[in-house]
């Protein structure tokens, strides 16, 4: 519980504090040290990627001199994959080690991890892509929107010369998942960089996602302190962490943009509802109708951020607002929304194409989602008892749909009206959790709007770094380019997870330090019964509620 969202004095235990009360005199150290190694974690990826990060066919990059062995080469494949997973590795003991030194997240502490992070992410700038390969999607894109036609129906196969400027095979017939107002950021972007220059068109897309980061950067601090969570805690977990910097700028996804926007929107929205003493009431209309605009752009983005904007319309109503408030905030947001994205689809002929697409099943699921785990297990009973599999995927992709909108109603409609923001995330955790495809950057989605309610230093915090390391592996590993004529693509997979697995014994079991994230106690007993209690509570409120019980009367 937060401190805006406490009518209470009652202090935390130690235990379950957010925003690392804990401090431990064993783990003390300089901040210099985690600063300076992070960098030079971060230079050991941008030298690994020049080995095996991807390059279209067409760039000139090919054919410098001096990187022509280290990508050709079998001892420069194997030296890349080393130095791109030790990179990751060295950014992940800087992390650990930086939200130690700086506990207990203090007077300067803000200012440290926003330095720490600028210099992490800056030599990432100058990087092959890595992790994966949807930005030369996004120039594909960019290129049919110049040809003038329409992503949400051709895919970028129809274009010539698509396979040499880099786009996975992958994307050849697939339409576009991204929103209109992204399409217009990659028909300017290919635009200004050429057709046949996907080397500059790459750092221009990093720079698009750059200014997401920057966004996100921006308002998790002012959100947290909105909420009674230490910003610089909440900025740690957020935009310090490797998975974060190496996806969001190394990577460039776009999810950077759409995650900041939304942030922004949500910053506004509270804002709307939380005037200040004196404030004009036209104020508090204008932060409103600002979180509704940046929300929706945020959808034209990407747009699975639609099912935040009814928490949108709660935030802008106020922790106070009744129901007909908050239906008339409701009305005047999805009528808002709405007007924008008609205009929008007028503007670029397409519509409401993205609205199709994102309602479409889509094809495949990971292995780790919910969806994927269920599909696999099923499919192996049925087929030791000989029956088809082919409805399996299919079935619980619908099931996890439907329980991901009954989840998202519930929460629009019941909770404690001063808790929307923990409403939204959790709405927004459903509908990311339940759908088959998890992306590993699908967490940071997530990761900001959980920091900012108040990640707990105890199990949770626990949970974020495991989850982070299993996704550095599998980034690491599986987004490696090697010519087909080495034969070495197997070869590599395994030594990028060997390399991972001794850096991870090395930093959670081994190094004094860094290993107490895995040694100390990890609290749960004291959050569960903690949870426990809660749940009494509620039942006895509930059960106080007057027409909730039943008595009868004997005579």
């Amino acid at each position: 519980m937060t401190a805006a969202e406490s009518s209470g004095t009652r202090v935390p235990p130690e235990y379950v504090g957010v925003g690392g009360l804990r401090v431990d005199p064993k783990v003390a150290g300089s901040v210099l040290w985690p600063l300076v190694v992070g960098a030079l974690g971060s230079v050991l990826l941008v030298m690994g990627s020049l080995s095996v990060g991807w390059l279209a066919s067409a760039s000139p990059v090919n054919r410098w001199q001096w990187l022509i062995p280290f990508r050709t080469q079998e001892w420069g494949v194997i030296l890349g994959t080393v130095l791109l997973t030790a990179g990751c590795w060295v950014m992940f003991w800087a992390w650990l080690r930086l939200g130690q030194v700086i506990r207990p997240f203090g007077a300067g502490a803000l200012r440290t991890v926003n330095l720490a992070t600028v210099l992490w992410c800056v030599p990432q700038l100058f990087a092959l892509p890595i992790f994966s390969r949807d930005i030369f999607a996004y120039v594909g894109q960019g290129r049919l929107m110049l040809a003038g036609r329409d992503p949400y129906e051709d895919g970028i196969s129809t274009l010539s010369n698509w396979f040499q400027l880099g786009t996975d095979a992958t994307w050849a017939e697939s339409e576009t998942p991204y929103g209109p107002i992204f399409l217009w950021i990659e028909q300017a972007v290919v635009a200004f960089s050429g057709a046949d220059n996907p080397d500059l068109a790459i750092l221009l897309f990093r720079l698009v996602a750059v200014l997401g980061v920057v966004l996100i950067m921006w308002f998790v601090p002012l959100m947290a302190r909105e909420l009674g969570v230490n910003p610089a805690w909440a900025q740690w977990i957020t935009a310090a962490n490797p998975l974060f910097t190496i996806s969001f700028v190394a990577s460039g996804h776009n999810d950077a943009l759409m995650t900041g926007l939304a942030l922004a929107g949500a910053y506004c929205a509270w804002r709307a509802g939380r005037p200040r003493p004196g404030e004009n009431p036209a104020a508090s209309t204008r932060w409103g109708l600002a979180g509704v605009l940046l929300v929706t752009l945020s959808l034209g983005i990407k747009p699975i951020t639609l099912v935040l904007l009814p928490f949108i319309g709660l935030l802008w109503a106020g922790p106070r607002a009744r129901w007909p408030r908050r239906f008339l905030i409701w009305a005047v947001t999805a009528t808002m929304s709405f007007a924008i994205m008609v205009l929008v689809g007028w503007l670029n002929g397409f519509w409401f194409g993205w609205l199709e697409v994102m309602l479409g099943t889509g094809t495949g699921s990971v292995k780790w989602s919910p969806v994927g785990i269920l599909t696999n297990i099923t499919q192996d009973v049925l087929e030791l008892r000989g029956e088809s599999t082919d409805h399996v995927e299919d079935m619980y992709k619908r099931i996890g749909r439907l329980i991901s909108v009954i989840v998202v109603l519930i929460l629009m409609f019941v909770g404690r009206q001063d808790r929307v923001m923990r409403r939204m995330t959790w709405a927004f955790t459903a509908l990311v959790v339940l759908s088959p495809i998890i992306q590993p950057w699908y967490l940071l989605w997530l990761l900001p709007f959980f920091a900012v309610i108040g990640l707990r230093d105890n199990w949770q915090i626990k949970w974020v770094v495991f989850t982070v390391a299993y996704f550095l592996v599998f980034g690491a590993s599986d987004q490696i380019f090697t010519w087909q004529y080495l034969d070495l693509a197997d070869d590599v997979v395994q030594l990028s997870v060997l390399v991972s697995m001794i850096c991870l014994v090395w930093i959670l079991v081994i190094d004094r330090k860094t290993s107490r994230f895995v040694k100390d106690d990890w609290h749960v007993r004291p959050a569960l019964m903690e949870l426990f209690t809660r749940g009494r509570r509620v039942t006895r409120r509930i059960q106080a509620v007057p027409g909730r019980s039943r008595r009868v009367e004997r005579r």
